[in-house]
């Protein structure tokens, strides 16, 4: 099927099964920030903004991609320089599998809540998972990125 969408304000279109995922259709156009984790939606690895909010990628379909708005980690890069850099500076980010999801989380906390209470932090990170930090570093990070 033909899909034609916005990929971090670029227009796009292309042929598509329609039972492939987002996921697998943003990796092959070059997205490398969204990642599969689970697979189930459970992780956060593979988070996108589509239309304007957070989704999971890969619980979504090709087809639900066509005539929206999409945007990976790669359309932030300005808008996410500081917070990016908080994170290393944090210690935040340690095999870097789950970041692209945890800043899109942040990203998203900062522009709707940003009031930088640890607590509100913590809840704003719901969704998304790290084997790696524990999460302390990754908040402390974000509250960096508030102030």
């Amino acid at each position: 099927m033909q899909i034609k969408c916005k990929i971090n304000g670029e227009l796009c279109s292309f042929e598509s099964e329609p039972q492939k995922r987002m996921l697998d259709v943003l990796r092959e156009h070059g997205m490398h920030s969204v990642k599969e984790g689970c697979g189930e939606g459970e992780c956060g690895a593979c988070t996108v903004y589509l239309n304007g909010k957070l989704v999971n990628a890969c619980l979504l379909l090709a087809p639900q991609m066509h005539e929206a708005e999409i945007v990976t980690l790669e359309g932030l890069k300005e808008e996410t320089q500081t917070l990016r850099q908080n994170f290393v500076e944090a210690g935040a980010i340690q095999c870097g599998f789950c970041t692209s999801g945890f800043i899109l989380r942040a990203h998203e906390y900062i522009r709707h809540d940003g009031s930088g209470e640890i607590n509100h932090i913590k809840a704003s990170l719901d969704g998304n998972l790290c084997r790696c930090t524990g999460y302390q570093k990754i908040a402390e990070a974000i509250k960096k990125s508030v102030s």
